[in-house]
């Protein structure tokens, strides 16, 4: 069977469009993914550790956080940014990963550390202050690098680094 060029062209076309709606789907229904990574350091009495984290800028970025995430590096994370300063809530739905949650003040010291947080929770989290933003990192991160109440987060956020 010997086809002409308008049909082999038509038959092209059609295997396009349905690859356009596979991938589109896949891409909807993937996480959503902040747009921007940046460095952010923690002065602790141990020292500084560095981390490179997601900005989570959007409400949608905000509200979707890492939810539907499978795994998250030691020194990645995500910071949250709230800004006015004000009493900010968390919570655990639809996130598969264990989080240590940093509550941070407007002047970049730490206010409260949520740790070893529970997956797939809708426990409210809360900030027990006021909170600029929030850093989300593994759980066991702030145990691991001894990251306290009071140490200082350096981020264009806090008017440092």
């Amino acid at each position: 069977m010997k086809l002409d060029r308008n049909t082999v062209w038509s038959l092209a076309r059609g295997w396009l469009a349905a690859i356009l709606v596979v991938a589109g789907f896949a891409v909807a229904s993937a996480p959503v993914r902040a747009a921007s990574f940046q460095p952010l350091e923690i002065v602790t009495k141990n020292g500084v550790q560095v981390f490179s984290v997601e900005m989570a800028t959007t409400e949608e970025e905000k509200q979707t956080g890492l939810m539907y995430r499978k795994e998250l590096a030691d020194g990645k994370g995500m910071l949250f940014d709230f800004n006015p300063e004000q009493e900010v809530s968390m919570w655990m739905k639809n996130t598969y990963i264990s989080l240590d949650m940093i509550f941070i003040r407007a002047d970049g010291r730490i206010l409260r550390i949520a740790e070893n947080t529970e997956t797939l929770s809708t426990k409210i989290i809360a900030s027990h202050g006021l909170a600029r933003a929030v850093l989300e990192v593994p759980a066991g991160t702030a145990q691991k690098y001894g990251i306290r109440p009071g140490d200082r987060v350096g981020h264009p956020l806090f008017g440092s680094k």
